[in-house]
């Protein structure tokens, strides 16, 4: 199986550049699924309701999320009935929604894609290790594709996490800091990783944003009004090959699209 993940999708221009080549995509690269983080893909923080259906709706197969998934209210209602959006499982478990879903590839293989996020740097949550451990326990045991989206701050934990799943998992992406990492390899025991997939935005940026307030929040120390960027936009993720009869990662690679004029 050909997975393609895409790293946090960054507002407009990030959308923009999604649906402009994810159609060809799909047939270049010859994908079996798509997911993508969306947490920011509207004005750089947050999801709204429209933006998560039009993604959905130009080829992402599932969406999965994180921190700031929770500015945009209107897309609570789809959170608690989608099956292709999932948030941090590891959240309190009145939020919206829920960290989990199954999606079944040409319409008869399971693919389990999970999410969580980080405890270090970022807000409070629950345990991921423990809270992904209860969660591997409660699948199905004929689901043998895992996927999981980490959604988090510090490198160290990303890797500590990744390979405290090794051989339980086919793969974890890292997400959250926008910045690809070039350390994507397959464990021991067969699981596939990459500390960040990066991002889906404009290159000339800080994160996705327009760099002077950016770079005024830290010389001043003082709140700054950001905006997304302009410019070429590039998409960035890991491209993986799974084995459907194990789960095992074969093949994975960091992955980034070149530059597109939206």
């Amino acid at each position: 199986m050909r997975i393609l993940f895409l790293g946090d999708i960054v507002g407009r221009p990030g959308r923009k550049g999604v649906a402009l080549r994810i159609g060809e995509l799909r047939r270049s690269l010859k994908l079996d699924l798509v997911i993508a983080n969306g947490e920011n893909a509207s004005q750089g923080i947050g999801l709204s309701a429209k933006n998560a259906a039009d993604l959905l709706g130009c080829g992402i197969d599932v969406i999965t999320s994180g921190n700031h998934i929770w500015k945009y209210q209107n897309l609570y209602p789809l959170l608690k009935t989608s099956e292709r959006i999932v948030r941090p499982a590891n959240v309190p478990e009145d939020a919206p929604g829920k960290g989990w879903t199954v999606f079944r590839v040409r319409d008869e293989v399971p693919v389990a894609i999970l999410n969580m996020q980080g405890r270090t740097f970022m807000n409070p949550a629950e345990c991921p290790f423990r809270c992904t451990d209860r969660l591997l326990e409660g699948l199905d045991p004929d689901i043998k594709i895992v996927l999981l989206d980490f959604h988090a701050e510090a490198t160290s934990e990303k890797q500590c996490f990744g390979r405290y799943l090794d051989g339980r998992v086919s793969a974890v992406f890292g997400t959250h800091t926008h910045v690809q990492t070039n350390d994507a390899r397959i464990f021991e025991n067969g699981t596939g990783f990459i500390t960040d997939a990066g991002m889906c935005g404009p290159v000339d940026s800080c994160l996705g944003l327009t760099p002077k307030p950016v770079i005024k929040r830290f010389v001043s120390g003082l709140p700054q009004k950001w905006k997304v960027a302009g410019g070429p936009v590039e998409l960035q993720g890991a491209l993986l090959e799974v084995d459907e009869h194990s789960g095992r990662t074969v093949a994975i690679e960091a992955w980034k699209s070149g530059l597109l004029d939206v």
